[in-house]
């Protein structure tokens, strides 16, 4: 297959996601991204791949950034990197939900280990994707965010 054929196919798999949370109730105003990693270079990346379809309204290098943006920025969900400098990513989450703020929480991490996928739904995350299958997970691990339900990467499968 080539890669604009599936480019297309996920944009239609994207559109039809939308549709069905409109059906649900969702609102269908461009949800708002907060980004958490400690490497310029992964922040780019997702910027580039997530700004057509959400709104990224910051970026943050630590956890603590994230704490001090989330209130202010408001975003629907906060994209959190297990490891950062300063706080790490499930110290945040835990903060975040301590602080009773909105947000939904969805992991990006490096980590394929089925304990930390355990550790991130007690941290309150909704979505927990491995950065080896960003271009396939991310987005619609936002979008099931979005709609209140949680998704694993299901190279993890055997976490369910």
């Amino acid at each position: 297959m080539s890669q604009t054929s599936e480019i297309d196919q996920q944009e239609t798999a994207h559109a039809k996601m939308a549709a069905a949370l409109a059906k649900d109730g969702v609102a269908m105003i461009t949800p708002r991204i907060l980004l958490a990693d400690d490497q310029e270079e992964m922040l780019q990346t997702l910027v580039e791949m997530l700004e057509g379809e959400f709104q990224i309204v910051g970026t943050a290098e630590n956890g603590m950034r994230v704490l001090e943006l989330t209130p202010r920025l408001a975003p629907d969900i906060v994209v959190l990197d297990i490891s950062m400098p300063v706080l790490n990513g499930f110290e945040a989450a835990l903060r975040l939900k301590e602080q009773c703020l909105a947000a939904r929480v969805v992991f990006l991490t490096a980590h394929e280990d089925t304990d930390l996928v355990e550790a991130a739904r007690s941290a309150g995350a909704l979505g927990y994707v491995v950065k080896s299958c960003l271009a396939t997970d991310l987005v619609p691990a936002l979008w099931q965010a979005l709609a209140g339900k949680t998704f694993v990467s299901p190279s993890l499968s055997n976490s369910e």
